[in-house]
């Protein structure tokens, strides 16, 4: 079973769509769903429910629980949250480099959870980004990451 997401997560993802000025409505809603299928109190939804409202910032993220999946799968749906728009701000990059920091992620495993969050939200019907695909994401970043460790011992 995964690990289970806190709060803080939520509200650091609610931080990357507030990044430049406005967190949609759908943007919103899936941060929410997000928490609740992650099986999150009532109590703490509120609180997630409120930063989807009103701006807040990327704070400290508790990571003593997070694998190294769960901290890439998190940067990858900010990357998402920042991208579904169409259009990334400079606002929105600073916000990620701010979740990075807070996940304790370096460039490199980074930019490998950005390329596969920009890969799955390609496959779409749609012109929006296969953005509520979340399962599909966390399926997939860890099959790449099983697939990269493997090259990795080859290599050794």
């Amino acid at each position: 079973m995964a690990t289970k997401l806190g709060r803080d997560v939520f509200v650091a993802l609610a931080a990357v769509g507030w990044a430049d000025g406005e967190l949609a409505e759908d943007e919103a809603d899936a941060i929410v769903r997000m928490a609740a299928e992650e099986g999150l109190d009532v109590d703490e939804i509120v609180e997630i429910e409120e930063a989807t409202k009103h701006p807040v910032e990327v704070g400290e993220i508790d990571t003593r629980n997070l694998t190294k999946d769960d901290r890439l799968f998190i940067y990858a749906v900010g990357a998402w949250i920042a991208r579904v728009d169409g259009v990334v701000m400079p606002e929105e990059i600073t916000a990620l480099n701010k979740l990075a920091e807070a996940l304790k992620l370096p460039d490199r495993p980074r930019e490998l959870a950005d390329r596969i969050a920009m890969d799955v939200g390609s496959i779409s019907e749609s012109n929006k980004p296969a953005f509520y695909n979340l399962r599909g994401l966390r399926k997939t970043l860890k099959v790449r990451l099983e697939q990269a460790q493997k090259l990795r011992e080859e290599e050794e």
